[in-house]
């Protein structure tokens, strides 16, 4: 397809003579078999390995292999896959990477068409997440852009965002393989739900109290469904209730309004159906329940000498408080507390090296951004155009390989890619 170009290296050849063999295979050539040319046409053992070339499709953003080692080519004799189930077949291409799914949309209209098929679906819900991945979107030229890391590939990949509408939004988040936007096409304030794999989206009702909030998404793969909430912005209208989207009715239901209080920011963090939020006044959390649809203050107090903190979201009903601590440039270190339900005190669980904050934060003041998902904890400071990332079970701090190759306006959050979310 002409709306795919990439360029070529040697860590991806291998999957080019797959996709040419699978096109031959399913688009009116000698065998007419989905998967009859998955293999090479000859099937003799002794067959030398064949030229690794790079796959058509997304556009990769690093040249870099990572080190990873190449496996030869297992022969397959094309009598036994011209004959493959379809129910089989949709079993194993369930099984494949997204990213390398999302490439076998070109091969043909069949292999299009195939991950809208409900069988598919079916078997690709069932099979494990690929792994988290970091999504960063922008505009150029008012385009939409996307790039994707996977943590698993070690790796970046463009995806086209052009099926997006042209009125101005910004990234709000993602969970379970859909992403939420926000933003104004004219005067009206609109939410936009999209799925970058399958590249379908839509924009959501307008809310009873339609002006611009701060948003959250949240999914539930169990039902199929999602839901969003609208609260109050820090520098928004205190006053508004607050207002919960449903799809499985498509309506916005409105709830109890926020307390008058004192946010710290607007960052939120969403964990075991609650939503939390930084208080000043006062001091402490503001939680949401989104069972009940009822606001609570929770007292629990802020490590000292606390400069900034982000709230991060982890498993197993798990509150991370991320934030750098010190009065001055020399003596400042970022530290992660976890939140002890039962005491409602912050517990220190781990400190950053000293030789990662000093290549991340140069300046006392350095600007960052700080996000989790399934205790992981991303740190990016585009300033110095890097991306820092903490295993909180494992206790492993990786720089992000190519990060400084992203634009400098660029928004970022955890994404899962999957197929089976629907809009």
């Amino acid at each position: 397809s002409s709306n795919y170009r990439l360029s070529r290296t040697s860590s991806f050849r291998e999957e080019e003579i797959f996709l040419r063999q699978a096109s031959y295979g399913s688009c009116g050539s000698r065998n007419t078999s989905p998967l009859s040319r998955m293999g090479s046409r000859n099937t003799s053992p002794r067959q030398k390995a064949a030229i690794k070339t790079k796959p058509r499709g997304l556009d990769e953003e690093t040249a870099a292999s990572f080190g990873k080692s190449v496996q030869p080519d297992v022969q397959m004799e094309d009598s036994i896959w011209a004959e493959l189930p379809e129910d089989l077949l949709n079993e194993i291409l369930a099984r494949v990477p997204p990213f390398i799914m999302f490439r076998l949309r070109s091969v043909c209209r069949r292999w299009n068409s195939i991950f809208q098929d409900r069988s598919f679906l079916k078997f690709h819900s069932q099979v494990p997440s690929h792994g988290p991945c970091l999504l960063t979107y922008w505009k150029n030229s008012q385009v939409p852009q996307c790039s994707v890391f996977s943590l698993p590939l070690k790796q970046w990949f463009r995806i086209p965002f052009g099926f997006l509408p042209a009125w101005a939004f910004w990234l709000v988040g993602s969970s379970g393989g859909l992403v939420c936007f926000s933003g104004l096409d004219g005067y009206n304030f609109k939410t936009l739900i999209c799925n970058p794999l399958t590249q379908k989206w839509r924009t959501l009702p307008s809310m009873h109290y339609n002006q611009q909030r701060q948003l959250v998404m949240v999914v539930d793969r169990k039902d199929r469904s999602f839901k969003v909430i609208a609260t109050s912005d820090i520098y928004g209208d205190r006053s508004l209730p607050t207002e919960v989207y449903d799809s499985k009715i498509n309506k916005w239901l409105i709830h109890e309004t926020m307390p008058a209080v004192n946010l710290c920011s607007s960052k939120m963090a969403f964990c075991d159906s609650r939503l939390y939020l930084e208080t000043l006044s006062p001091l402490g959390l503001l939680m949401y329940r989104l069972d009940s649809g009822h606001w609570e203050h929770i007292p629990a107090k802020f490590p000292r000498s606390l400069l900034d903190g982000y709230l991060v979201a982890g498993t197993q009903k798990r509150l991370f408080l991320v934030g750098r601590i010190g009065l001055y440039s020399t003596l400042q270190s970022m530290k992660i507390w976890e939140l002890d339900h039962l005491k409602f005190i912050w517990v220190e669980v781990s400190r950053m090296p000293p030789r990662y904050f000093r290549a991340l934060f140069r300046l006392s003041a350095e600007r960052f951004e700080c996000f989790g998902q399934d205790n992981l904890i991303c740190f990016t400071s585009w300033n110095q155009g890097k991306g820092l990332l903490y295993d909180v079970d494992k206790k492993v701090w990786t720089w992000i390989a190519g990060f400084a190759l992203q634009p400098y306006n660029s928004q970022v959050c955890f994404y899962e890619p999957r197929f089976d979310p629907a809009v």
